[in-house]
């Protein structure tokens, strides 16, 4: 493959993990009591689960104030998520004081360099990377800066996690697609139908 060869890099965000924390407890069984279509058997799971519909969301939450929100696809969408979840709290005067601080934890996405890659040329030249197709056929990659996993597939397609911003995971798609045309690892460019 010529070095003179244009890779059009692409990803979407499939999922942001965040933790919330309010700065009370809460009182599950009274939430549970107040608010249709919460979910809670505190003999199961200690948390109760809340469920937005627009954006579709999910959130644990636990007595300590603490809350784990799923299901957003923009930081943006998590932002709105929460205010909605403490919007409906305090619809049925459940008592949220102070502003929740959010923080991610996680984000996973898709990625797509657009060309084939040689896996086993990838996984030889590039560091912190590891590919055993007997047991999965993807490259596993360990980036540094940004610090994140890449699932690198033949056809140049990838799951990105461990992003804490939005940002990273552009940036982690543009430097892996540089990397493996730098090495070399570039089978192809794959033509769309």
């Amino acid at each position: 493959m010529s070095s003179g060869a244009v890779l059009k890099p692409s990803y979407k965000i499939e999922n942001i993990v965040a933790t919330v924390i309010l700065e009370h407890e809460l009182d599950l069984e009274l939430i549970e009591t107040r608010i249709p279509a919460i979910t809670y058997k505190p003999d199961q799971f200690p948390g109760l689960i809340f469920r937005l519909d627009n954006p579709k969301t999910t959130a644990l939450i636990f007595k300590s104030g603490k809350m784990v929100v799923t299901g957003a696809k923009s930081t943006q969408q998590l932002i709105e998520a929460v205010k909605r979840m403490i919007k409906v709290l305090l619809r049925y005067d459940i008592k949220v004081t102070g502003k929740p601080r959010i923080q991610i934890q996680n984000i996973v996405a898709s990625g797509d360099i657009g060309a084939y890659v040689h896996l086993e040329k990838a996984a030889y030249l590039l560091e912190d990377s590891m590919y055993e197709p007997e047991q999965f056929p993807g490259l596993i990659h360990r980036m540094r800066n940004p610090r994140v996993v890449l699932l690198i597939f033949s056809s140049g397609k990838m799951v990105i996690t461990g992003a804490k911003e939005e940002v990273e995971v552009e940036r982690a798609v543009v430097n892996i697609g540089n990397q493996l045309l730098e090495l070399g690892c570039i089978a192809g460019i794959r033509e769309e139908l």
